[in-house]
Order: structure tokens, then C-alpha cells, then sequence
């Protein structure tokens, strides 16, 4: 219960600074991807602002023991750069540029309960199960 607890807290504070620094938005993000138009450096503040926080937090939950509300700490390994991360990323990057949307932002714009929002989850989700069911066939 103190895991869910937690994470739900940990989501809601991350949704409410998505939805302050502006990145809710799509215009705003595409606006940032637009460098020879109209460009909003507002983005890059954001990322730089998020990377100083969590460079410190992560070096201060290394320091400890384990965590707060887990057993052990759950670092991933580094894996190699295969063909589904190439993929992936590339989608990914296809996708926030097209929509200005990337998941965390649209799953918080979801509570506006705007059209936009929903089809991008709707899309999101339905990616995650087709890539899901081509890589167990094998495919990718």
C-alpha cells in the first residue's frame, strides 16, 4: 500500500509540473521543435531544470541503503542499441513531433477531457500492443 501510495504521489507531483512548466500543451512543444520558425527555448528549461533534479536525487538514493518504500533498489542494466530501441525511439521521436505529445504530457492532459489527448492515448496504447505482438511473433 505505501508502494502505490508513493507512486501515486511521485505521478501526481510529475503531472502538476508538466501541466506549470506549460509541456501539457502541444503548441508549445511543437513550437520548441520549430528552430527555424517561431522557436520556444521553454522546453529546453524545462529538461535541463528536470536533469539537475533528478542528477541529485539519484545520487542521494545511491547513498542509501534501500529505498523508502521498496525492498531493494531496481536500477536497469545498460543493454546494448539493438533494432527494436532504434525502432522505438524512432517512433517515439516521429510521434511527439507530429502531435506534440509525448506520454507523460498526454496522460495528464487527459483530465482536460479534450479530444486531442484521448486519441493520442488511444494511439499510444494501441502502439505499446501492436509493438508488443510483433516483437513475440518475432518480427521486430
Amino acid at each position: 500500500m505505501k508502494a502505490a501510495l508513493g507512486a501515486y504521489l511521485t505521478g501526481l507531483i510529475f503531472s502538476v509540473g508538466l501541466a506549470i512548466s506549460g509541456m501539457t500543451q502541444p503548441k508549445k512543444v511543437l513550437a520548441f521543435l520549430d528552430v527555424l520558425g517561431d522557436w520556444d527555448p521553454s522546453l529546453m528549461f524545462v529538461m535541463v531544470g528536470a536533469i539537475g533534479v533528478y542528477s541529485i536525487a539519484y545520487r542521494l538514493v545511491l547513498k542509501k541503503e534501500k529505498p523508502i518504500l521498496e525492498d531493494k533498489l531496481q536500477i536497469p542494466e545498460p543493454k546494448k542499441v539493438d533494432r527494436p530501441l532504434i525502432i522505438g525511439a524512432a517512433l517515439f521521436g516521429i510521434g511527439w513531433g507530429l502531435a506534440g505529445f509525448c506520454p507523460g504530457p498526454a496522460l495528464t492532459s487527459l483530465g482536460t477531457l479534450q479530444a486531442t489527448p484521448l486519441i493520442f492515448a488511444v494511439g499510444l496504447f494501441g502502439g505499446m500492443f501492436l509493438f508488443k505482438g510483433l516483437r513475440d511473433r518475432k518480427v521486430i
